[in-house]
């Protein structure tokens, strides 16, 4: 397994995070790494499975993939109103670390993908 992906999503969330607590300023800085955090963990582990998937069985992916998709629309949902409601976090900062984060982690995740069925 290559970890270059995940090195990479861990960058591109701790940028996100310094990024949008600079622009929140540092009272938000719980509300923007738990923006950050909840898409890095689950790009993470979506990759992972992704990578085992494909090296066993690359048939399997695209199955596994519309299930992880229906899944993180569920888990994402349930995040949101988590951290926003229960945890009582400004939602505009949350909100800007979360979007910002999840586009950074799932465009590293599309280009690790391509490059994978390329090899």
């Amino acid at each position: 397994m290559t970890s270059r992906p995940v090195a990479l999503m861990c960058g591109a969330g701790l940028a996100c995070w310094f990024g949008a607590t600079a622009m929140f300023g540092a009272d938000a800085h719980v509300a923007t790494l738990l923006g950050m955090a909840g898409p890095l963990i689950v790009a993470i582990v979506t990759w992972r499975m992704a990578e085992q998937t494909y090296r066993r069985n690359p048939a399997a992916l695209t199955g596994l993939m519309m299930g992880g998709f229906v899944a993180r629309m569920v888990l994402f949902g349930a995040y949101v109103v988590v951290v926003i409601k229960g945890l009582s976090q400004p939602a505009v900062p949350f909100a800007a670390s979360f979007t910002g984060s999840f586009i950074a982690m799932y465009l590293i995740e599309a280009l690790a993908l391509k490059r994978m069925f390329e090899t």
